[in-house]
């Protein structure tokens, strides 16, 4: 059964609040949390707005991408950059300030180039067109059920991209392990001692970290390809919202880079 336009209001309510509640709880990161509660505050109207016109089959990466009404993005585009020019850090600000000044053939041709190419330099685009497109991509995905999809690649099995984070569900007596798609948000099971970017699965060249203070976020990372991402445990804190309190442990992802590991995608915060 596809998500209602009533439950996706509340995954969206529930991402702004658990924003609010974490950056009351971790003065360390309460500016970027912030800033990302009103992306998430925007991003529920993207998503509110959009309307699914055709649901792509699981596994069509280009046509989940092709389902995407770019054009609807494009009038979106004013508000997230006045939304950036009030609360977000100078760098995206400057950025904002100067793709204002872009027609809208520039602003789609900037957008194409991000759903072909995610590897594209950052250029200061990619954040914006990852704001734009994510809460379209989510809602095409919900449309079609591809949440809970049992196929145990390491790229998401309806749109191809790789996994933001992974998430342990609990299950029985333990856990599940899943990865959350960086592009569509869909959720797919995924083995426990396996590394998501080479396959390696020996427990010895996978280690994880914690920090103090942070009990539900670990990193997991792979001492063969220097790949990580982070995991966010539900059986820890039954509470957690993984991509709002992935954000919020930003210190576990200087820990990895200061280490020599790379994470896998980037968050929409850019670490």
């Amino acid at each position: 059964m596809s998500t209602s336009p009533s439950q996706g209001r509340k995954v969206w309510t529930r991402r702004i609040d658990r924003a609010a509640e974490l950056a009351d709880r971790n003065p360390y990161a309460r500016e970027v949390l912030l800033f990302y509660s009103r992306i998430l505050e925007f991003q529920s109207r993207v998503y509110e707005a959009t309307q699914v016109r055709d649901i792509p089959a699981s596994g069509d990466r280009s046509g989940l991408r092709g389902s995407l009404d770019l054009d609807e993005s494009v009038r979106h585009f004013p508000e997230l950059t006045a939304v950036v020019q009030k609360s977000g850090p100078t760098n995206l600000a400057e950025e904002a300030s100067r793709l204002r000044g872009s027609s809208s053939a520039q602003l789609r041709q900037l957008l194409e180039q991000r759903l072909v190419a995610s590897d594209l330099p950052d250029d200061g685009g990619s954040f914006f067109a990852r704001v734009l497109l994510q809460p379209q991509a989510e809602r095409i995905a919900q449309a079609a059920d591809a949440g809970g999809q049992q196929v145990f690649g390491n790229q998401c099995p309806y749109c191809q991209s790789d996994p933001q984070l992974a998430v342990i569900r609990p299950e029985g007596d333990g856990g599940k392990r899943m990865l959350l798609c960086s592009f569509c948000q869909t959720e797919w099971e995924f083995r426990r001692i396996l590394c998501p970017s080479c396959g390696e699965e020996h427990n010895d060249n996978l280690p994880r970290y914690s920090a103090e203070g942070i009990a539900a976020v670990r990193v997991e990372a792979c001492d063969v390809c220097k790949h990580y991402l982070k995991s966010v445990d539900m059986t820890v804190d039954g509470l957690a919202v993984p991509v709002v309190d992935e954000i919020a442990t930003a210190p576990l992802d200087l820990w990895a880079v200061e280490h020599g590991y790379r994470k896998i995608q980037v968050n929409l915060m850019g670490f």
